[in-house]
């Protein structure tokens, strides 16, 4: 059963309100903190202020103990700060409030405590005026600041609140929008037609989508490489096993009605070699396919002279039956930088070539040397040649000069010339001076140190 993708746009939605969500409430972190502090600087200052006149306050110092009456209810949170004024021990002020214990020691006390008393906790300042010997207490329930603190973070929080969804729907509404261009590119691929392989302009892209772009042009390129080379090798082939196929049934009617045993043997002779020439084609035709689907070829370092020996050894034996004398001129070990299967395919193509056109008796002529630019592989012959308009053709898919007389297909050389350029390497073609026949120069890459 398969599993849904997961959607880009969902993921980066998730990731952003994470993100809000964990600045909201760093936000509303901070604001507590902040305010709490503020709010206790505040409070406390407003005890300092009011135990400092309290402390100033003309009072008469042998006064019995004295409770004020009730004042009246200005503010909802008025009833909840007391006062206390002690002398000499003796509580001689206190608002009707107040606890009738002290809210501290009566004497000598200066600075912010916590007093409680039962279930009430008290935030108490005292102050002591040694000339007088007052001792002033003033304090306010904690509870009260819980509320004032409650009650101011309810009014920042709503804000808060409420900017959170909008927040939310901005973020959505950013996401969607910012990953539009992809899902316009998703739109124009899936309606397109499977035979569609033009490049997809970049127009509207942000610079995040070009190397995307660039990617698909690249593989629709190949795509569409891979594609016409396969239609090429279809044509081809059909086109080209026309020919021996057509000579082969020839052959093999003229055996049929041959009423002669020479006939007989001379038709299946040239069945045979029809045969040969259609295996021949076909071989060709796969390695030109494999040629133009694949990428780079795997590389190593290959031991040309021993490859250039072991392909001349194959094709020896239809030199020597043509009386043809085929020499290898390899001074040393040279090791370029190659695949050594396509290589061995690039030397006999040359290598057959000249054996195969080259006449009765003619000599042939293989030769490595080192030169500046690479290592350098001459294929000479001592056949007619070719003029230079058949020179300059050469490598096109089933050219072949109007003079041959050897069987072939046209293909030898389209593949000499691909094998090359998968290697980087340069072909030159031109007569001997030697042989006076085709003087063939593939100049390949040496192997790096190491």
């Amino acid at each position: 059963m398969s599993r849904t993708a997961p959607s880009l746009q969902v993921r980066l939605l998730g990731l952003m309100f994470g993100v809000l969500a964990a600045l909201w409430a760093a936000t509303f972190a901070l604001t507590l903190s902040d305010t709490r502090h503020e709010l206790d600087e505040l409070l406390d200052a407003h005890l300092a202020q009011s135990a400092s006149l309290l402390l100033v306050r003309d009072a008469d110092a042998d006064d019995d103990v004295v409770e004020t009456p009730a004042a009246p209810i200005l503010h909802r949170y008025a009833s909840r700060a007391a006062f206390q004024v002690w002398r000499d021990g003796r509580l001689v002020l206190r608002s009707a409030n107040a606890p009738a214990r002290p809210f501290g020691p009566t004497a000598a006390r200066d600075g912010f405590s916590t007093y409680a008393d039962g279930d009430t906790r008290w935030r108490v300042f005292g102050a002591y005026d040694a000339a007088r010997r007052r001792q002033v207490y003033v304090g306010e329930r904690l509870g009260a600041r819980t509320e004032i603190l409650s009650a101011v973070l309810r009014g920042i929080s709503w804000p808060l609140a409420l900017a959170l969804p909008v927040l939310g729907l901005a973020t959505w509404w950013t996401v969607r929008r910012g990953l539009a261009p992809l899902r316009a590119l998703g739109q124009a691929l899936a309606v397109r037609s499977p035979d569609a392989l033009e490049p997809v302009p970049p127009d509207g892209m942000f610079a995040e989508m070009l190397p995307l772009a660039a990617s698909l042009n690249d593989l629709l390129r190949r795509i569409a490489r891979l594609l016409e080379s396969e239609r090429r090798f279809t044509a081809d082939a059909a086109h080209e096993l026309r020919t021996p196929v057509a000579a082969i049934r020839m052959q093999a009617q003229v055996a049929r009605a041959a009423t002669d045993d020479a006939a007989r043997a001379h038709a299946l002779d040239g069945l045979l070699a029809g045969c040969d020439r259609a295996a021949r084609l076909i071989d060709q035709l796969l390695t030109l396919a494999r040629l133009d689907a694949a990428q780079a070829p795997d590389m190593a370092d290959v031991e040309l002279a021993a490859l250039v020996r072991d392909v001349m050894a194959q094709l020896a034996p239809a030199a020597l039956a043509k009386g043809q004398a085929i020499e290898l001129d390899a001074p040393a070990a040279y090791v370029v930088r190659g695949n050594p299967l396509l290589l061995a395919v690039l030397v006999r193509n040359l290598v057959d070539n000249a054996v195969r056109y080259a006449p009765q008796g003619a000599a042939i002529l293989v030769r490595l040397r080192q030169e500046r630019d690479g290592i350098v592989l001459d294929v000479e012959d001592g056949g007619s040649g070719l003029e230079e308009a058949a020179l300059a053709r050469l490598g096109e898919r089933f050219y072949r000069a109007p003079d041959s007389v050897a069987p072939g297909s046209g293909l030898g050389w389209s593949i000499v010339r691909r094998i090359a350029a998968a290697h980087g390497a340069r072909v030159d073609v031109r007569r001997s001076a030697r042989l006076g026949g085709l003087a063939v120069a593939v100049t390949l890459t040496p192997a790096g140190p190491g």
